[in-house]
């Protein structure tokens, strides 16, 4: 019988989760770095997806298992109240990075007078008040940093699908069907730049479609096909292919046929409002991975895998070490020069601080102190008892 006092054990984490989270904060990272040519040869050159369908789909799945459950097993109130907090959370966490970059952009101006506030951050010079309420209300979101704002408004969805499951099985579909139709037939979309009126970036209302077939599939109401079906992995293969001549900068700098054919089926805004070949070619793409790696699955955890575990396990901290680091090291670049070895060390320097930074976070979390004190090496002599000394010289005497 369990004591009442006990927890309910956790739920296994599915170490595939963590290992692709930790590899998306690299390639973030990558992408972030200004001018990196190592930008040049990250996934999304090779197809219609990116790092950031990876991103969203990941949190998708994370909050499937880390909220989705306490709506099942502390009801609908409880669920939403934990909902909140992780907003509350996340807020601060967007309003602390983007201080933070701010801070860190002034102060090499102050060092070395490269005007990186003013290029970074132009309109706190031209419009000080409404930068600064733009950054509090996130109608403004500066270059790179629209990541979170739009994983807040996909979280607070989060209570809303909830309650329509209760209501109708398929009303969660519904509506995650319904925004992503509005956003291509509507423009729906929310002010992400005050002073020229455009939305946001990343459109939450898009990318929550792609956020909530990883929510589903985690809530087991979306049925997942079987990993390794030959033919579902050959079509997903052969998609995979036939996008690489659209996307791969080498083909398309050099074959104009083909950036007009990228042009023409994909538009200006496929980024930002999530264009359903991106979603078909994520899903292909992590269909086919899933597959290879099955066979693989136990031993993940070795290696390079046990370093993208401990990133991913703390995806948050690690995703906000990345985006300032990339800004950090982005300076050092303009500084010391973007030859190759330069580039290639930056790189390796933000991996390493970033693993550092997950490795660091995790031994905070485990709460150290709360364990039980170390028990000496030397175990100290017993104090000597006077009652037993004075029997013992009285039989000594005698």
């Amino acid at each position: 019988m369990v004591a009442p006092h006990d927890k309910p054990a956790k739920r296994p984490r599915d170490e595939r989760l963590d290992v692709f989270r930790g590899l998306t904060m690299l390639i973030i990272f990558i992408a972030h770095l200004p001018e990196n040519s190592w930008n040049a040869w990250i996934p999304a050159r090779f197809g219609f997806s990116s790092g950031a369908e990876l991103f969203v789909f990941c949190s998708g799945i994370a909050s499937a298992l880390a909220f989705g459950s306490v709506f099942v097993r502390r009801g609908l109130w409880l669920g939403t109240a934990r909902i909140a907090y992780r907003i509350w959370q996340v807020y601060w966490a967007q309003i602390g990075v983007v201080l933070a970059l701010i801070a860190l952009a002034a102060g090499i101006d102050r060092l070395f007078d490269l005007g990186v506030l003013a290029k970074q951050f132009p309109p706190l010079s031209a419009d000080p008040e409404g930068a600064l309420l733009g950054l509090a209300t996130l109608t403004w979101q500066p270059d790179y940093l629209d990541i979170l704002p739009m994983y807040l408004v996909i979280l607070g969805l989060v209570p809303v699908i909830m309650l329509l499951r209760r209501l109708h099985a398929a009303l969660p579909f519904l509506l995650v069907a319904l925004l992503y139709a509005l956003v291509w037939t509507e423009g729906l979309n929310l002010p992400g730049n005050p002073w020229t009126g455009a939305g946001w970036f990343l459109n939450p209302f898009a990318w929550q479609f792609i956020f909530f077939i990883g929510f589903f599939s985690a809530m087991k109401w979306l049925p997942v096909p079987r990993l390794g079906d030959a033919r579902l992995m050959l079509a997903a293969a052969l998609f995979l292919v036939l996008s690489v001549p659209l996307s791969f900068w080498g083909v398309l700098d050099h074959w104009p046929a083909a950036q007009a054919l990228h042009d023409l089926i994909l538009p200006a805004t496929e980024k930002n409002d999530l264009h359903i070949l991106r979603v078909l070619h994520f899903l292909a793409l992590a269909y086919l991975v899933l597959s290879l790696i099955e066979p693989w699955r136990q031993r993940l955890d070795r290696g390079i895998g046990h370093l993208l575990i401990l990133i991913g396990r703390q995806s948050l901290a690690c995703f906000l070490a990345s985006v300032v680091l990339a800004r950090l090291l982005g300076v050092v670049a303009d500084v010391a020069g973007r030859s190759e070895l330069v580039v290639t060390l930056l790189n390796l320097t933000g991996f390493a601080l970033i693993l550092a930074t997950a490795i660091v976070v995790g031994w905070f979390k485990s709460a150290p102190w709360l364990g039980p004190a170390p028990k000496p090496a030397v175990q100290p002599p017993a104090p000597a008892q006077p009652g037993l000394a004075l029997q013992t010289r009285v039989r000594e005497a005698s």
